[in-house]
């Protein structure tokens, strides 16, 4: 086993983010830092003369002052650079969409950890690089498997216990249309792709079947479930000609609720 600390460049933005990882090798003596900073440009350089053998990569470089504020950039240079070694890349982000993923693995990321998951810290990142260190490629694949899992099956969790709380009834097809909806939304923001459409192409029913079906399910539970629960757990624009949310108004407003809980 490699007992000799790790070496590691932080590209990253967020100067809270930044002091987290400072703090954390504070008390830790298998990872060493040889640099931080902001610029994709700059990481560049690093690796070239110090050559980590992992980095951090902030995926959104906002704030950064010399470089791109799409990480994507460093990650087809750094092929460019034909190095001797295969660095081992960990890709942060506040981006919760198996679109951007996939293109962030294909330019050569080893693995993606999504900021707004609870268990994310400097620690979380830094002990993944160890676990990674004396991996094969294919648990490398693996343990993204099961990050990603993790995370949909946490949110999946979370919808549901949010349609019971205003007592949309798990037997109603209307109900999995919505939490198939809601899921889908969050994990792909950058997909064009009108939602209705998208369930229309799963089910293999009509756009108006699937919007009938969600209708239903959102009038359940405005006949059936008491008002004051309503008024507590969903905190919306209502149709005041029909007294009920619209089909797209419902999914959108558990869409935004959930996404702050992650």
């Amino acid at each position: 086993m490699t007992t000799k600390s790790m070496k590691i460049l932080i590209i990253e933005d967020d100067k809270n983010d930044c002091n987290n990882f400072i703090n954390s090798v504070k008390n830790r003596n298998d990872v060493e830092i040889i640099g931080i900073t902001d610029s994709d440009v700059e990481g560049l350089t690093y690796v070239q003369n110090k050559q980590p053998e992992g980095i951090v990569l902030d995926l959104e470089l906002n704030n950064s002052i010399s470089g791109n504020t799409d990480s994507l950039a460093f990650l087809t240079e750094l092929k460019k650079l034909n190095l001797s070694y295969d660095p081992i890349i960990i890709v942060t982000t506040h981006i919760n969409s198996k679109r951007i993923y996939d293109i962030v693995h294909r330019n050569g990321a080893d693995i993606i950890l999504y900021k707004n998951h609870p268990g994310y810290s400097a620690d979380y990142v830094l002990n993944k690089l160890i676990s990674l260190r004396e991996v094969t490629p294919q648990r490398t694949i693996e343990v993204l498997k099961e990050e990603i899992e993790d995370s949909k099956k946490k949110m999946s969790d979370c919808i549901a216990r949010e349609l019971d709380l205003i007592g949309i009834p798990s037997k109603m097809v209307g109900r999995k249309y919505i939490h198939d909806a809601i899921l889908y939304l969050i994990e792909n923001k950058e997909d064009n792709t009108n939602v209705i459409r998208h369930l229309t192409n799963i089910y293999k029913k009509s756009g108006n079947t699937i919007t009938n079906g969600i209708q239903n399910a959102i009038i359940h539970a405005w006949n059936k479930t008491a008002v004051d629960d309503l008024l507590e757990y969903y905190r919306a624009r209502i149709n005041p000609e029909t007294g009920i949310p619209t089909p797209m108004e419902f999914i959108y407003y558990y869409v935004e609720k959930i996404e702050r809980e992650f």
